[in-house]
């Protein structure tokens, strides 16, 4: 399994809009992809800012390229991205997923 992971930053007060506006964009997107395992949304505020990390799973490399074309290791935009990030960070980046959650023991 591969984690594909991104970042980008908007404005706080725009983190709720983009939040929507993902879900609609590339959340969507990844899930009807073929060997997209799911996507985990984390988000950070900074004050004055709110940092977004997306977390997409995928079954390979090759199924990673369905969503993002031939260089993978490209960040995939939408029209409106523009709009509320602060920048348009190029790349993403790719670890292969060695262990899964932990679930905590209660004994």
């Amino acid at each position: 399994m591969i984690a594909r992971i991104w970042r980008g930053t908007t404005k706080s007060r725009k983190a709720p809009a983009y939040l929507r506006y993902l879900e609609r964009t590339g959340l969507k997107e990844y899930a009807s992809t073929k060997g997209n395992l799911g996507t985990c949304v984390l988000t950070r505020n900074l004050g004055e800012n709110t940092e977004f990390l997306l977390i997409s799973l995928w079954r390979s490399r090759k199924d990673i390229r369905r969503f993002a074309g031939k260089d993978m290791e490209k960040a995939v935009y939408y029209p409106k991205d523009k709009k509320f990030l602060l920048e348009l960070e190029p790349g993403v980046r790719h670890y292969v997923v060695r262990s899964g959650p932990v679930e905590a023991s209660n004994a």
